[in-house]
């Protein structure tokens, strides 16, 4: 149920024809994980938050610097210092006190994957390196659960919805992220964010996309993304989908599964 002081603040949504009180309320019982909570994090957390979701979780291990604000603007200037997780889930709490705020500051890893993304109905991954996506992709089949995935390069985003673990019309399963990119470039091929840099407002952008698919999917309205990669070009302000399938010879669901478990990304 919801309170007066909930219809009031969730009014703009409830009107809406697709979601309505009905989707509203499936906003409060819902529980989402962001994995980072940096660029893509930052807006994609203040926008679940405002929303209306009930429960979220965010895991990060890292504190806030300078360099950060240009771009993760769940942070302030007072906050540099301070773990990320914290001062996330801070302002959070300031913007919407119905939401509850899961803290989990730690890397992800082997270890801890599954029971983290084990506790939520559907995963974000705002991660900036390729180790953390095809773990947080892998776990999530692992644990049956959804994934939206994001990624930022330098004036280019791109964006996707993983629902490997379910079958579609046909009695395929769906494609994974292993399907899409079945391998990680080599190292050092792929710039990071520091060397090569990254426009603010496109992160802004990006991760306002990532919650909006977030709602869309716990809602149920629209077309959601599960194989079709989105791709943006913020030079030419383009927009561009991309369509994919499943991958037969893919390690998770392929015709031939090999991964049962998350050891392949254990650290040695």
């Amino acid at each position: 149920m919801l309170s007066d002081e909930e219809l009031e603040r969730y009014a703009r949504h409830i009107v809406l024809r697709d979601v309505g009180g009905p989707g509203q309320a499936a906003l409060k019982r819902a529980a989402v994980l962001a994995v980072g909570a940096g660029g893509l994090g930052a807006p994609a957390l203040m926008y679940l938050a405002a929303a209306g979701v009930g429960t979220i979780g965010v895991v990060d291990d890292d504190v806030v610097s300078l360099s950060n604000l240009q771009r993760q603007v769940i942070h302030a200037t007072p906050d540099i210092g301070r773990p990320k997780v914290e001062s996330a889930a801070e302002r959070i709490n300031a913007l919407n006190p119905h939401v509850s705020v899961m803290a989990h500051r730690t890397w992800l890893n082997a270890d801890n994957a599954l029971d983290l993304i084990g506790a939520y109905d559907l995963v974000l991954d705002g991660s900036d390196n390729f180790d953390t996506r095809y773990l947080v992709s892998d776990a999530c089949f692992l644990a049956a659960r959804p994934l939206i995935t994001g990624a930022l390069g330098t004036f280019d985003a791109s964006l996707t919805t993983i629902r490997a673990h379910e079958r579609d019309e046909k009695g395929q399963f769906n494609p994974t992220y292993r399907c899409l990119f079945p391998e990680p470039p080599p190292p050092g091929t792929v710039p990071a964010c520091a060397e090569a840099g990254v426009m603010g407002a496109l992160a802004g952008m990006l991760g306002s996309m990532m919650a909006l698919e977030a709602i869309r999917e716990i809602v149920g309205f629209g077309e959601g993304l599960v194989g079709r990669l989105l791709m943006l070009d913020a030079r030419t302000m383009r927009f561009e989908t991309l369509r994919y399938g499943r991958d037969p010879t893919n390690p998770l669901n392929g015709d031939g599964p090999v991964i049962a478990d998350l050891g392949a990304h254990q650290k040695p």
